[in-house]
């Protein structure tokens, strides 16, 4: 009995290995530059344009207090999509789209706590890396998606 697969998208920010479900991904845009918004959070990028509306662009390194992110022409936004909108996240490079069977997932383990633990899916052992699997929908918590 083969454990069912997951499709994940796997990319860098900050010199480590991230995933997320792709379900959770619209699109990968090439990185542009942001109009930067008075008084937002620190980790709120900016906003761009992005099919006639308005894309709120969020930096990983920020939200997760990882040194400051180089952008490169290999930097990407990724535009996930949630029940309340969308939003786009800044990463370093999109390395692949890989499937893992749920047996390559471990829990997050118990050192993880607080903020972090609600968008922390667990650990995705891969080809000798451990990949730290996000969950995109819960970068944000509910008062800061209202700010937004």
């Amino acid at each position: 009995m083969n454990e069912p697969e997951l499709k994940i998208l796997i990319f860098v920010v900050g010199g480590e290995y991230y995933a997320t479900d792709i379900g959770e991904v619209e699109r990968i845009l090439g990185y542009e530059d942001t109009t930067r918004l008075p008084d937002s959070p620190e980790f709120v990028d900016g906003l761009i344009n992005y099919e006639g509306g308005i894309l709120p662009i969020l930096s990983i390194a920020k939200r997760f207090k990882l040194n400051d992110q180089e952008l490169t022409h290999e930097s990407k936004i990724i535009v996930s999509k949630q029940n309340d909108g969308k939003f786009g996240v800044i990463v370093n490079s999109v390395s692949e789209v890989k499937n893992v069977t749920k047996d390559n997932i471990e829990n997050t383990p118990a050192v993880v706590s607080g903020l972090s633990k609600r968008y922390i899916k667990g650990l995705i052992k891969l080809d000798g890396k451990i990949i730290i699997f996000l969950n995109l929908a819960n970068i944000l918590t509910e008062e800061e998606k209202a700010l937004l």
